[in-house]
């Protein structure tokens, strides 16, 4: 059974704590912001505290928040977005599924087999079952590496039909900007694994919904992310 969330040794209630971690993985603001929009409601926090408290609690937030159960009927979308840390390029690898939920990103210094063996081999074991199908862009890394990991697995190769996956990186593109880059590859893969677990948590399916079957949802996100959180009325 997983341990509760500790907050000893810590000034500022739990709730606090977690409200501030969700502000700032929730929606694309700076740490500056999230300390600004703390300060309207009376709580004086600096933006350097809300940075540790993300780095800390974080982790333990994502990990005790509910994954999407995974199916031998999914579609694996991989792709890989160029991000420069201190004018060094790094490639996240990513990988959604066919409702766009995100399954796994790593940080990686190559493009190439290796890396995309790496990333196939690290989501079977992640989700414990091979995909359908997976779908990729044009880069041949990703056939090498599937006929290595898993040659029964269907695959399709073409960037008209990976749109799911590209269009996934938008909103991290957007929170790259807000935060004007990452300090180096390992505060990028911390922030990614956190951000993707809290927007997988809150965004809905891709399907037609009411504005009441939408307005309960959030509330039942709301409430998950309170649980992991351990800070339940």
């Amino acid at each position: 059974m997983t341990k509760p969330v500790s907050y000893k040794r810590h000034r500022f209630p739990p709730q606090i704590v977690a409200h501030a971690v969700w502000l700032y993985f929730r929606f694309p603001l700076s740490l500056r912001l999230v300390e600004e929009m703390l300060l309207e409601r009376g709580i004086v926090v600096s933006y350097e505290t809300i940075r540790r408290w993300g780095k800390k609690f974080g982790p333990d937030y994502a990990r005790r928040l509910r994954r999407k159960r995974p199916s031998p009927y999914d579609i694996w979308h991989l792709d890989e977005v160029v991000i420069t840390i201190v004018g060094r390029k790094h490639w996240l690898w990513r990988a959604v599924d066919q409702d766009g939920y995100v399954l796994d990103e790593i940080v990686q210094s190559q493009r190439n087999t290796k890396a995309a063996k790496r990333m196939l081999t690290r989501l079977m074991r992640k989700q414990g079952m091979m995909p359908k199908r997976i779908i990729t862009g044009k880069l041949p890394s990703y056939g090498a590496a599937r006929r290595q990991v898993m040659p029964r697995v269907e695959h399709r190769s073409h960037k008209g039909l990976n749109n799911r996956a590209e269009n996934s990186h938008l909103p991290l593109r957007k929170r790259e900007r807000m935060i004007q880059g990452f300090r180096s590859a390992g505060s990028l893969q911390r922030f990614t694994s956190m951000f993707s677990a809290v927007r997988n948590l809150f965004v809905p399916p891709r399907c037609h919904r009411s504005g009441f079957a939408m307005h309960i949802h959030r509330l039942q996100a709301m409430a998950e992310w309170k649980a992991a959180a351990g800070v339940l009325a």
